[in-house]
């Protein structure tokens, strides 16, 4: 355990606040959506954080995700249950991106994905808050975050996902400790599950932004692009985009940043990267909505991003028009033709949903978006490793002469 870890120490939280009316709401009490029905999110005491710390105190530290825990909710250290959740390295993309293109490659963290960063803060803060049963929709990956957190602190976990969930999910969530169950449909059919039974006190929704504490561990990706980049931002960045809550955390990250005067007011171009399948998200930012209508029928390979609805859209849509970024829709074709570009150019193994920011790239790219010149950061969300790859079918008879021209 590093010393970030060994000490009790004070956080900065002074309380939470509807994202959509302002409201406040008390801290270090469990709090669901606000009574707007919409999320809410964690403030600080910004200036007692920069009296307390700096830049340099940061930079000192072993770069894990809890050396920002001055920006982090947990109040006491014996609640944080970490699995060592490292700072993810950005990755060049040469060949298949670009000279300036940077992959930051979530696949490092535990479970394979960077859902690790969002559950691991919001059941360390459940932990915090006495929560004993949790419930959660998935698509695959967040169910095995939540799952392996979870089952390490001794807090009990259902998980429901559709039934065309990827297998490998599926069997790792079980394998982690939950009782998962696959539903005949999608991830907002999941969710009107989790929700009933949470009206009825039977377990805690834990959906995507339904608790308050997701996007402060997701917001660690914004506060390590900071430090990684010398305390300047990239150009632009393409996020693969279903409930958004890492666009969301990363651009309150950078705001907060500001704040204590450690970045400027640059903002990097926000690219909310949705597949053509299943793009709520575009459809509204191009009809210049500030809510997303729920997309009927959704179906693409990229699962990760097949969210017909987000709760946070208008924080999602909000963040991408200030940053004068776009929202993007790419199809399969184009995602799956990304995907192997890059593992057989640059050796890389993107999932789907990394493979759309891939795809995204270019579209921008040949659109004028972007230049060239621009420092761009593509979010590889989870390892390749979890997806089906082509089959390798070649074999040699070793009793028989060998063709060595042939191989």
């Amino acid at each position: 355990m590093n010393e970030n870890l060994t000490a009790d120490r004070e956080t900065f939280v002074t309380h939470l606040e509807c994202s959509i009316t302002g409201e406040r709401y008390e801290a270090d009490q469990l709090h669901g959506l606000s009574r707007a029905g919409r999320p809410l999110l964690v403030r600080y005491d910004l200036d007692a954080v920069r009296s307390a710390i700096s830049r340099d105190t940061i930079e000192a530290r072993p770069t894990d995700l809890w050396r920002w825990r001055e920006l982090l909710p947990v109040r006491d250290t014996a609640n944080i249950v970490s699995l060592g959740e490292i700072e993810t390295p950005l990755v060049p993309l040469t060949k298949s991106g670009g000279p300036n293109v940077l992959v930051k490659e979530e696949g490092r963290l535990p479970t394979g994905s960077f859902k690790a960063r969002g559950l691991v803060m919001a059941v360390a803060m459940a932990k915090e808050l006495g929560v004993t049963k949790i419930a959660m929709p998935t698509n695959g990956n967040a169910g095995a975050a939540l799952a392996a957190y979870a089952t390490r602190c001794g807090i009990e976990t259902i998980v429901f996902c559709p039934d065309d969930t990827p297998e490998i999910n599926v069997r790792e969530i079980a394998m982690q400790g939950a009782r998962v169950w696959r539903v005949n449909g999608l991830i907002d059919d999941c969710g009107a599950i989790v929700g009933k039974g949470a009206a009825e006190g039977r377990w805690f929704d834990f959906s995507t932004l339904k608790e308050p504490y997701r996007i402060e561990g997701k917001k660690t990706m914004g506060l390590e692009l900071a430090a990684q980049f010398g305390w300047q931002l990239p150009q632009a960045i393409f996020y693969p985009t279903g409930g958004g809550t890492g666009l969301i955390g990363m651009w309150k990250a950078f705001d907060e940043l500001e704040q204590l005067g450690w970045i400027g007011a640059e903002r990097p171009k926000m690219f909310a990267v949705q597949a053509s399948g299943c793009a709520p998200i575009v459809r509204a930012f191009e009809a210049g909505e500030e809510h997303a209508e729920r997309w009927e029928d959704a179906s693409t390979v990229a699962a990760g991003i097949r969210v017909p609805k987000a709760v946070g859209d208008f924080l999602i849509l909000r963040a991408v028009r200030d940053s004068g970024g776009q929202a993007l829709a790419v199809g399969d074709p184009a995602i799956l033709k990304a995907v192997d570009a890059a593992a057989k150019q640059d050796g890389l193994l993107l999932c789907p949903e990394g493979g759309a920011t891939l795809a995204a790239y270019h579209q921008a790219l040949n659109t004028g978006l972007v230049d060239e010149d621009d420092k761009v950061v593509l979010f590889n969300c989870a390892t390749g490793l979890k997806y089906p790859m082509p089959e390798a079918p070649q074999a040699l008879d070793r009793t028989q002469p060998i063709d060595f021209d042939a191989l």
